[in-house]
């Protein structure tokens, strides 16, 4: 089929290229023009694994290729995908602006029957709006040309997201349209080889299943933070009570590792969403708001434990950081628990060495300013280098270089043997042997 995919962030790209791998004719449009040209040089502006090998082979075959020119972009496409951001509003509602702004360029600009795929993250009823704009664009020019419009969200998970698009768990079609769901099933065909894969539903359900789907991870983040905190006050361990209660296969062990809380793009935005449409149907989503709550909340916990341990005296000191990304195998800081402490260490008058495997050029994006004449944020190349007579090392992000490092090494180069253990990475009884002074998170050692 001839693709055209509105977007090329996370979900875009990654829908483009998965969709030429297997043969498809595939489009990508994004308006940020400069972007458009360095995906014509092969250069993928973001950081997930087996990404850039699908562009760049596929970009060569002649399946994939880019454009910023919009009119070009609905001409081509059989089916059109919209992949654009949906940031969240002050208020906590998604901005659909960019979602409706696709959709009325394509209401401009189509001559032909298309089929309209919602793939962005959007709230109940936006496959309505989408179809109400196309429509009212295509009123203004007096054509009446037939168009489907379909909610199929994506589950991809960043940092596994090429493997999430092609060896899919679960594929949502959400439309009413016999004729968009054989072209869509159509579409899908060499994702679901093995077995029934495709769940049909109506546009309003798929889009909440998505919102759901999230919202119920997040949630076993949270809860679980939440016993890790109350573990810490017990003199419990949470790492045994977590196996403990995984086995139950009801509970199972996915998600259910505590830490600093979690951030990216999807978790914090999806969460904040879902609330105000719950508040907009006048519904109060008592346990949504409480997981937002208690990872707003979480986000400080290694804060609160380094600020404790130095008796609240943390000014002037200077602290190695290990982990800027919200989670491992990706670049991206949004909403990340690092830029939480950073903060909070910077306000209170210390200063932070940091690394990261692959967000270290975000991470000087985002504070340029203070890597400047304050000095307050240092970013280093390699974790070796953040250590140097620091007053203590922190671990944010549990990328696998940090999971066995030379602990003789790190307790040599800092000026004090803590390590403030934000993923429980570490065994506490080993540290002590060696002669640190270890807080993880929930294993009974609350300063």
């Amino acid at each position: 089929m001839k693709l055209a995919v509105f977007g090329t962030g996370y979900v875009g790209l990654v829908t483009g290229a998965c969709f030429a791998e297997m043969g498809n004719d595939v489009l990508c449009v994004d308006v940020d023009v400069d972007k458009v040209a360095r995906l014509k040089n092969g250069e993928v502006p973001i950081f997930e694994p087996g990404l850039e090998t699908l562009v760049k082979n596929n970009t060569s075959r002649g399946l994939l290729t880019f454009t910023s020119d919009v009119e070009q972009g609905v001409e081509f496409g059989e089916v059109i995908f919209i992949a654009v951001g949906t940031p969240s509003d002050e208020d906590g509602s998604a901005d659909l602006q960019y979602v409706l702004s696709v959709a009325n360029t394509i209401g401009e600009h189509m001559l032909e029957e298309k089929v309209v795929v919602d793939k962005s993250t959007v709230p109940v009823g936006t496959a309505d709006k989408v179809q109400q704009a196309i429509a009212a664009a295509l009123k203004k020019r007096n054509v009446n040309t037939l168009f489907h419009v379909v909610s199929n969200p994506e589950f991809l998970k960043e940092g596994a997201a090429v493997a999430d698009f092609m060896k899919p768990d679960r594929i949502v079609i959400g439309s009413s349209s016999p004729r968009a769901v054989e072209v869509m099933d159509q579409l899908y065909a060499p994702f679901n080889r093995n077995h029934d894969k495709v769940v049909h539903m109506d546009r309003r359900s798929a889009e909440l299943t998505k919102y759901v789907a999230n919202v119920m991870l997040a949630a076993k983040i949270s809860l679980m933070n939440e016993m890790a905190n109350l573990a810490d006050r017990l003199g419990a361990d949470i790492e045994a009570v977590r196996r403990g209660i995984g086995m139950d296969p009801r509970i199972g062990y996915h998600f259910i590792y505590p830490g600093a809380g979690y951030g990216g793009s999807c978790f914090p935005k999806d969460v904040k969403a879902l609330i105000h449409t719950a508040d907009e149907a006048q519904y109060e989503a008592h346990i949504m708001k409480g997981v937002e709550k208690v990872n707003v909340l979480q986000k400080r916990v290694l804060f609160d434990k380094l600020s404790k341990h130095f008796n609240d005296d943390i000014k002037g000191r200077t602290f190695a950081l290990w982990g800027l990304a919200f989670k491992p195998n990706t670049d991206d800081m949004r909403e990340a628990p690092s830029q939480t402490l950073i903060d909070l260490l910077i306000r209170h008058g210390a200063k932070v060495r940091a690394y990261d495997p692959q967000a270290n050029a975000e991470a000087r994006r985002i504070y340029g300013d203070h890597l400047g004449l304050d000095g307050a944020v240092e970013i280093c190349d390699d974790r070796t280098s953040t250590l140097e007579q620091a007053d203590g090392l922190i671990v944010v992000t549990e990328w696998n270089e940090f999971r066995s490092p030379d602990f003789g090494q790190i307790k040599s180069a800092l000026k004090e043997a803590v390590i403030f253990d934000g993923r429980n990475l570490y065994d506490p009884d080993y540290l002590q042997q060696l002669g640190f002074v270890h807080y993880g998170i929930g294993r009974g050692t609350s300063p």
